[in-house]
């Protein structure tokens, strides 16, 4: 789990009625953080800053949601809860929080009119913790689906889903919501959700190269987003190569992945003192984000006849 991470807190708020809802890392002072886009269509607030060569050194929460680009109005809320408890970057004048945010496309499942809203975003941060996560059908991930290259009618429940690993004083953590056009694979290749066959089995075995069902596939309606964080002490450039390599992981368990269809984001989050070597961070956040997007998938139950692993 991300909440591994010492300082870090993350809550949900899940809208049960619409299907939807948004996810929340808040982030212990003075946390550096970096972003990767590779999918060709995301949505997202205040990325451009994460950027390497932008002089932005700290941030203060990070908001995952859905709702698509209304979903961003959540941030809204996690900003007032920030401005709340005095927490935000220092200017002569007031704090600002510095909340980056994506978001997933998820109108299509549930009540397309019903996003989350500022209100959301503030009861995420009221929610929020260093304890156990619940994963599946929560929060960003709550209408979240899966293996939609063949067409919706062949597609599973994606969601929610962390993991975390500890090297002798490292500790690294990822949390991941799984909207993906393509399909969720284990570690060995073997589908675990995606584009059912009518036949049975998954398309994904008759055609591994999945051609897109054009005319069906949901453009601009699918995204994987994942946030990473550790202990270690990195650079925001050292951070942004961190972001790299977790969507080295996403293409370990998405098939296929950064399409024209997806807004893959990745986030990577430093808070500590601990020197260790950067290309070991970075591969257990790779690794990481592969875990993540698998338990997302593994936890997420049926909902609205869209099937899901979760259930058994």
């Amino acid at each position: 789990m991300l909440t591994s991470v010492p300082g870090f807190k993350v809550g949900h708020y899940t809208d049960l009625d619409g299907l939807t809802g948004c996810t929340v890392v808040l982030c212990p002072p003075k946390t550096r953080a970096s972003c990767e886009v590779r999918g060709s269509s995301p949505g997202s607030r205040e990325l451009a800053l994460l950027a390497p060569d932008k002089t932005m050194q700290e941030v203060h929460a990070v908001l995952l949601t859905g709702g698509s680009a209304f979903g961003l109005a959540a941030t809204d809320g996690v900003m007032r809860w920030l401005e709340e408890h005095n927490v935000g970057y220092e200017t002569p004048w007031v704090k600002v929080p510095i909340v980056p945010a994506a978001v997933v496309f998820d109108l299509n499942v549930g009540n397309g009119m019903k996003r989350p809203d500022p209100e959301a975003g503030y009861k995420a941060c009221q929610n929020a913790s260093s304890g156990a996560l619940p994963e599946g059908n929560v929060g960003a991930g709550t209408g979240a689906t899966v293996g939609k290259w063949k067409g919706m009618e062949y597609w599973m429940k994606g969601g929610f889903g962390s993991a975390s690993k500890t090297v002798g004083d490292l500790v690294v953590g990822a949390v991941a919501v799984v909207n993906a056009v393509g399909d969720i694979v284990d570690e060995g290749g073997k589908i675990l959700a995606g584009a059912r066959s009518s036949r049975g089995g998954f398309y994904g075995d008759q055609d591994p190269v999945r051609v897109f069902a054009r005319g069906k596939v949901l453009e601009r309606a699918n995204t994987t987003l994942v946030v990473s964080a550790t202990n270690a002490n990195l650079s925001k450039i050292e951070l942004h190569r961190v972001c790299q390599r977790m969507h080295d992981g996403m293409a370990r368990a998405i098939l296929p992945v950064h399409t024209s269809y997806d807004g893959d984001v990745s986030f990577a989050l430093s808070w500590g003192s601990l020197q260790v070597d950067f290309d070991l961070v970075a591969e257990i956040a790779a690794h990481l984000t592969a875990v993540a997007i698998r338990r997302a998938v593994k936890a997420a139950k049926s909902t609205q006849g869209i099937p899901g692993l979760g259930d058994n």
